[in-house]
């Protein structure tokens, strides 16, 4: 078992090290310059992104997951949060057509540099990470599906949110005082 999570932990690194470091410092700027932050993901990609929406409230800002019944309508000024390994999704896909015809601000957070949902963004953030399709260009993995991915997307996603609060005097003190204590 140790070797298993050895591997893991190795391949996770491996990815997050060539994150490009511009564009998780682009999307932690963005995510300080917007009025509203929605959050799209689908699958697990969507739990991911559901975890950073979670983080994102504690750390104050105002944001919504894309699909829930109290999410209002996305406006100019509001930044959407895409995850998307292969950046093909077709309900993301046409959630960030809509977020563009109002002027909302994109973020893709993908595998795909080139894809359909990407090419609709205004910033992407790279994730160097295997996928369920396996495609030529992925790193090898002993993790299924899209494991590799979604591990390196919270990881990264955390980091971003770190970075974009380092500027807060008594940070996490703040963020346990949002934390939910109805629990």
């Amino acid at each position: 078992m140790k070797t298993i999570v050895d591997t893991v932990s190795s391949e996770v690194q491996q990815v997050l090290a060539r994150v490009d470091e511009s564009e998780a410092s682009e999307l932690s700027a963005q995510l300080k310059k917007a009025k509203r932050i929605f959050v799209a993901g689908e699958g697990r990609s969507g739990l991911m992104g559901k975890a950073f929406a979670m983080r994102l409230m504690h750390a104050g800002y105002i944001v919504y997951v894309t699909g829930e019944t109290i999410t209002p309508s996305i406006e100019d000024g509001d930044l959407l949060v895409v995850i998307s390994g292969s950046g093909t999704t077709a309900s993301l896909k046409q959630f960030a057509e809509k977020a563009k015809e109002t002027g909302a601000i994109i973020a893709a957070v993908t595998t795909n540099p080139s894809s359909a949902i990407a090419e609709l963004s205004h910033h992407i953030l790279v994730v160097p990470a295997a996928t369920k399709k396996r495609l030529p260009n992925e790193p090898e993995t002993i993790q299924p599906l899209g494991n590799q991915f979604d591990q390196s997307v919270h990881l990264l996603l955390d980091a971003v949110i770190i970075r974009a609060t380092a500027d807060q005097e008594h940070a996490n003190e703040k963020m346990t005082a949002r934390h939910a204590n109805l629990e």
